[in-house]
């Protein structure tokens, strides 16, 4: 059987109706709506989630099969790409689980038993009845009914879910490979580091949920949000840098020390602001300064100093924005002393990847302007242009730092 070409692509296509509005774009998911609710109900989460799985999957799947018999590290390292494409996922399913307002509507943390989501109306009844003890309903979600419910629970449960099935996938996977014997001993300790992350990151995430079941929080904390988005990022990493150990060939690589360091410096600063980014979107800071390049008519905002970095949404976003064009410096620095190196050795893959983040991060930051500025046109139930962009501007950041991550490992060869 022929093997895949290397440079092939997995294409996943989706259907949605467009429709413009007076305010803004729209995604048009009425072909999925309930007569009594004014959001996409569960069966259209759970479509997509499935039409994933039914799709995607088998094909990564059948690269993996089709690398067994003759390539047997491509094999552990295409299922470690499959691993990192189920992370993208799931940090898309978490931003639309945190801009539909769904994080808080499972109140429980059942790691196995979670799995099932309520299967009779007295059930349902149930967790919506454990909502309602909670401030988000009392205080803002109070005229919800079930099928408003159901909608919000869907999507926490779509997440979690999509969750679980990562930790089957790097299971199974694993047994099958140490059993097979295709992981020598030097790869057992990457893989038992990863498992230890996936388990430290869904403890982190039910912490995060539970700070904002309460009497008081009408969201979870943002410093838990921050955390948990940083944890799963480092596992993103670190998984697609095991998989970059087993699929990038001594030749492509480069030494380059200082190339080294400065590229561990900007990774750092992207993580900072990464951080702040995550603050943002717990607080909901965007709609505090709407403006750009100015906040609110202020280049410096007024009483600045007496205020809370991580906790006041006009110091928050003044970070944000501060550390966003800090390191978009960084990055035209970085790209500079990059293409130095790449003209020492022109068959590196630092030829074509020292591209990746001088293009992301300049896309970025116009995503950033946008989005900020399209805060005012956020609507309650309403996915929209603001939340189409805010998903897009993680999205994107993701990728910046997985490009990071890639060259960094490319001019890490020992000389």
């Amino acid at each position: 059987m022929q093997h895949l070409q290397h440079n092939e692509s997995i294409i996943f296509f989706g259907a949605a109706h467009i429709f413009k509005s007076d305010n803004c774009m729209s995604i048009n998911l009425s072909c999925f709506k309930d007569t009594d609710s004014p959001f996409l109900p569960p069966q259209g989460s759970v479509f997509l989630l499935f039409y994933f799985v039914l799709t995607v999957l088998p094909l990564l799947l059948l690269k993996i099969w089709l690398c067994v018999d003759n390539h047997k590290r491509k094999a552990v390292a295409w299922w470690l790409i499959a691993g990192v494409i189920m992370i993208v996922i799931e940090f898309i399913m978490g931003g639309v689980s945190r801009l539909t307002g769904s994080g808080l509507s499972i109140t429980e943390w059942k790691p196995i038993m979670g799995a099932m989501p309520p299967l009779n109306e007295a059930d349902w009844n149930k967790a919506f009845d454990s909502y309602k003890t909670i401030a988000q309903y009392k205080y803002l979600n109070s005229h919800f009914t079930l099928s408003d419910f159901k909608f919000i629970f869907f999507w926490e449960w779509g997440h979690r879910l999509w969750a679980r099935m990562l930790g089957v996938v790097f299971a199974v996977g694993f047994i099958y490979f140490l059993t097979r014997k295709y992981l020598d001993k030097g790869m057992i300790r990457p893989f038992i580091v990863l498992f230890i992350l996936g388990g430290v990151q869904g403890y982190i995430g039910w912490k995060m949920v539970e700070s904002g079941i309460n009497d008081t929080e009408l969201y979870v904390k943002h410093t838990w949000l921050a955390t948990h988005f940083l944890s799963a990022l480092t596992l993103m990493c670190c998984t697609l840098w095991f998989a970059l150990m087993l699929l990038v060939p001594a030749g492509k690589r480069v030494a380059a020390p200082g190339l080294f360091k400065g590229t561990i410096a900007v990774i750092i600063l992207l993580y900072v602001q990464l951080a702040w980014g995550a603050f943002m979107a717990g607080l909901h800071a965007s709609k505090s300064a709407a403006t750009w390049p100015t906040i609110n008519g202020e280049w410096v905002p007024a009483g600045m100093m007496e205020r809370s970095f991580i906790s006041n949404a006009i110091n928050v976003q003044f970070m944000h924005r501060g550390l966003a064009y800090l390191l978009l410096v960084a990055i035209i620095s970085w790209f500079a002393y990059a293409a130095r190196a790449a003209k020492r050795s022109s068959d590196s893959l630092l030829t074509a990847s020292r591209w990746w983040p001088l293009g992301l991060t300049i896309f970025q930051v116009v995503l950033g302007i946008a989005t900020v500025l399209c805060a005012p046109l956020i609507v309650f139930a309403q996915f929209g242009t603001y939340e189409i962009l805010a998903e897009l501007h993680q999205l994107v950041a993701m990728f910046l730092l997985m490009s990071l991550v890639v060259n960094l490992y490319v001019v890490g060869k020992r000389a």
